[in-house]
């Protein structure tokens, strides 16, 4: 592998794991975050079922997770 996509690799799984914390972690954060993005843009989104819109998000950050995790793996096996 190259040396300079590592630092790229690194910061990719950085920010996925970040990302997939915060999702995890906050994921009312996040829906509430994305309604009021779309209300700037005009757009009034609001989920049917808030208990499965939750468990979806929290799934995006599960996935997000391994993301970072198997990015990292790579890195450091190569």
């Amino acid at each position: 592998m190259n040396v300079e996509f590592v630092p790229v690799l690194l910061l990719f799984s950085l920010v996925s794991l970040s990302f997939g914390l915060f999702l995890l972690l906050r994921p009312l954060s996040a829906i509430e975050f994305q309604i009021k993005f779309y209300e700037k843009i005009n757009w009034r989104m609001m989920p049917i079922s808030m208990p499965r819109e939750i468990r979806n998000t929290r799934l995006m950050g599960v996935s997000l997770l391994s993301i970072g995790v198997f990015t990292l793996a790579y890195i450091i096996i190569l």
